[in-house]
């Protein structure tokens, strides 16, 4: 009467292995799924940065002002009739 039992039991681990730890199991399915996570989250973070870029790219492309701007804070420019103050930060 134990050997049935103990060879039912052998077939039911041999059936769970491939579910559990094989290649298509639950342990690669879960750490697939935090892959996907992962990637989806750092997607919507370059599409906030794409979207920025591509808004900046459009102000430089339609007029002077972002050019201006650009000129200003970055490189300290002044038009002719302008004095440039500088108040140091403490």
């Amino acid at each position: 009467m134990r050997w049935p039992i103990l060879i039912l039991l052998a077939l039911v681990v041999l059936l769970q292995y491939p579910l559990w730890l094989g290649k298509g199991g639950w342990l690669r399915v879960w750490e697939v799924d935090r892959q996907l996570h992962e990637q989806r989250a750092e997607n919507l973070r370059l599409e906030q940065r794409n979207a920025g870029l591509e808004a900046e790219v459009r102000d430089l492309k339609s007029g002077n002002e972002a050019i201006e701007e650009r000129a200003r804070f970055e490189l300290g420019l002044t038009r002719p009739d302008e004095i440039y103050v500088q108040v140091p930060q403490e």
